[in-house]
């Protein structure tokens, strides 16, 4: 989710965003906009009040917790406004939440999640603890109201769902020099050699999905360590396939999933690189499958030491390229052949998919969707269309790549979870295609139809599916700027597009020139209005919500609100959610490039109807090095989960900061000195490591690494978030 490193990463997730430029051709963002809309009318301020208002539209979006029981009209609902002191913003190396209320660690890495787990020790780690462990580097939560039963509380009686629940949390990946002390970083890269075996299997037992129990106790939320819901869901965890892969009728694909331990193709084995997701009407959980890409490598190597593709894989190097692949982030195909091309060339087939699990019944196996198609999924959000069909939006987390909607054949049918857990099994896979004059299309990719029909390598849908970006390229579809998070409001019927950035779409790209964000380098956001309110519509009109950068740098081309504060303006949206009154929140990650704007990453409360465009405030700031992701509300809105991803970690090179605290952090002093080991300080000219990190947040013990951490947020005295 984070902007990447240039040399072998320390981050795995993170050089998605360094990606090269889409191997096929296609119209981008860029181009669309710059058709449409004239540079100096958006700098200058010259397209007058309407024509303003088309380009930049308001609403809001849908998310985790939204109190679908009150009935709104999507053609008149206008959301409030919020009401709270924001956040000022900076950098340092503690949390910091608006005046008035509380931040809560509620669970960090290596906490306890079932009875007799050991409690964390960061020297003394093994997989089989860490197995019974919460995960590292938690990103997506998704919060599931349970009654006094212990069962999912589905459709209108969600908003009664406040005081139990149960909570899970992707873990994206694994982060050895900070996990483990002696992780060798010589001139800033990472010596492999020096990853242990045992710290292998640790990375791959702190990755995938925790599943918790929780409930309020008093003004605090716990986990219930004795629940029989709680279990951890890893990259070793078995799994099955369904769709149009295993569809003999539809041709199949089988044989492309089949490795030498897997001779049916549908013993699936694990689920990491797990970024945003969903949640079901019918209780289960969606799981986004990311940056698979950094698992795989061969031992074929090119002159830079790096990965490269042996003769053996010229039949598929083209479909592996699109998929960034070979790479080494990890050294797992050290010790396992199935994530070394070389050995099991089928291996990568078998992820980059939505992973949907029940997480009321600890016995089911995981199931991965192929009709929802293959790339790097940030997200599973999900809604119902007007005829009561589900409908999944998703995006590709890369440079160049796509937006993307399934629409399932069957209907949701309330109260029928067995027939509801095949909706996901059958039905359209779209890509969205930008159109000049501000409308838009979902184009199906079906084998046999439009522009895929005269593609031999799509002659079945199982090969649609699996080279889903391909696919789309050939379809037409626009390809955008690194779309994140795509998020519907089921109030306004609107759906919101999260684009974090996108640096290789420079002055020199063809048909930029126009363009107010040629180097976008700061992201931006983009609504869509499906035709007739309806999710289920195959046509759009799109705007323009926000373009986003520092207002005080007019080459920037920003367009917030004159009013927005010095500290509430934001860069790269990334994750977002909407709370049970229909506003909109956006989550950040500027990755290592914070210290352009010399703000941390946070969460911001953006009013999108406020006269004059919309405005943003700042409500949570991480700790330095770290995202903000999955913000998540319980259905009364009364409570926030945030989750605080790979604290102390990114962009800390020559970091300094004060000694200091406010209300603001709960108390926490945020000293180097107080985040040290030993009582050692911070030495910025170093790599950032296990012993050697910008901050200890969220212990602030000397010897205890920095944890990433889920924060559960409430107002003091009670009440909703953000007023």
């Amino acid at each position: 989710m984070s902007d990447p490193r240039v040399k072998p990463c320390l981050d795995p997730a993170r050089a998605a965003g360094d990606e090269p430029d889409s191997p096929s051709g296609g119209e981008t963002i860029g181009d669309v906009i710059a058709r449409r809309y004239n540079r100096r009318d958006i700098v200058k301020g010259a397209l007058g009040v309407s024509a303003v208002a088309a380009l930049f539209g308001t609403t809001a979006l849908a998310g985790c917790g939204a109190d679908e029981a009150v009935e709104t009209d999507p053609k008149t609902f206008t959301p409030n406004g919020f009401a709270f002191k924001e956040v000022k913003a900076g950098v340092d190396g503690t949390h910091h939440v608006a005046d008035g209320y509380e931040a809560q660690c509620l669970l960090r890495w290596g906490d306890p999640i079932v009875g007799g787990a050991p409690d964390f020790d960061p020297y003394r780690q093994t997989a089989g603890a860490q197995n019974r462990q919460f995960g590292y580097n938690n990103d997506y939560v998704a919060y599931f109201p349970m009654d006094d039963s212990g069962a999912f509380i589905e459709g209108a009686r969600a908003r009664d769902g406040n005081e139990r629940g149960l909570l899970c949390v992707n873990h994206e990946y694994a982060l050895a020099p900070m996990m483990f002390p002696g992780v060798e970083q010589p001139g800033g890269d990472v010596d492999f050699a020096s990853i242990k075996d045992w710290m292998v299997d640790v990375e791959m037992a702190a990755v995938g999905v925790t599943i918790v129990e929780i409930e309020r106790d008093g003004d605090a939320w716990r986990v219930v360590t004795d629940s029989p819901y709680n279990r951890r869901i890893t990259a070793n965890t078995p799994m099955t396939v369904d769709g149009p892969v295993t569809d003999e009728d539809a041709g199949g694909g089988l044989e492309r999933l089949k490795t030498t331990y897997d001779e049916t193709g549908k013993d699936l084995r694990g689920t990491f690189a797990n970024c945003a997701g969903g949640r079901t009407p019918w209780g289960t959980y969606l799981t986004a499958e990311e940056n698979f890409q950094y698992a795989f490598y061969t031992d074929e190597t090119d002159w830079e030491g790096m990965p490269a593709l042996g003769e053996q894989h010229h039949a598929n190097r083209d479909r592996f390229r699109a998929y960034g692949i070979p790479t080494k982030g990890y050294v797992w195909g050290r010790d396992y052949a199935r994530f070394n091309l070389d050995k099991q060339p089928n291996e990568p087939n078998r992820f980059g998919w939505i992973v949907e699990i029940d997480p009321f019944d600890p016995k089911s196996k995981p199931v991965k969707h192929t009709a929802l198609g293959r790339f790097l999924h940030e997200g599973a959000e999900t809604v119902l269309s007007d005829d009561n069909r589900v409908v999944v939006f998703s995006g590709d987390d890369s440079k160049f790549e796509h937006v993307y909607r399934f629409v399932s054949d069957g209907t949701y049918k309330p109260g029928d979870k067995q027939a509801n857990m095949t909706l996901l099994s059958k039905g359209t896979l779209s890509a969205a295609k930008f159109n000049d004059d501000g409308t838009g299309a979902w184009i199906a990719l079906k084998c046999g139809e439009g522009k895929l029909a005269a593609d031999e390598d799509f002659a079945r849908q199982a090969d649609v599916v699996i080279d889903a970006r391909l696919a789309a390229k050939d379809a037409g579809a626009t390809k955008m700027d690194r779309p994140e998070d795509v998020q519907p409001n089921t109030k306004t019927k609107r759906v919101y597009v999260m684009l974090t950035n996108n640096t290789s779409r420079t002055p020199d790209h063809p048909k930029v020139a126009a363009n107010p964000r040629a180097n976008n380098r700061y992201g931006h956001i983009i609504e869509i209005v499906p035709d007739g309110l309806d999710f289920g519509a195959d046509t759009f009109q799109w705007k323009i919500l926000v373009l986003c950068g520092d207002p005080n740098r007019p080459s920037l081309e920003t367009n917030w609100n004159p009013a927005t504060s010095e500290d509430g303006w934001f860069v790269t949206p990334d994750n977002a959610a909407v709370d049970n009154q229909g506003r909109l929140w956006v989550a950040t990650d500027q990755g290592a490039n914070w210290p352009s704007t010399m703000r941390a990453d946070g969460l911001y409360a953006l009013e999108t109807d406020s006269e004059g465009g919309p405005t943003p405030h700042l409500f949570f700031r991480v700790p330095v090095g770290a995202e903000l992701c999955g913000p998540c509300f319980t259905p009364n809105g009364e409570t926030l989960f945030v989750a605080v991803q790979h604290p102390g970690t990114d962009g800390v090179k020559n970091f300094h900061e004060s000694d200091e605290s406010d209300e603001s952090s709960g108390g926490h002093r945020s000293s180097r000195t107080d985040a040290s080991q030993e009582g050692k300080p911070f030495d910025a000219s170093a790599p950032v490591s296990f012993e050697n990190p910008a901050t200890r947040w969220p212990d602030f013990k000397a010897g205890m690494p920095p944890r990433p951490s889920v924060v559960a947020i409430t107002r003091k005295g009670g009440g909703k978030i953000g007023g």
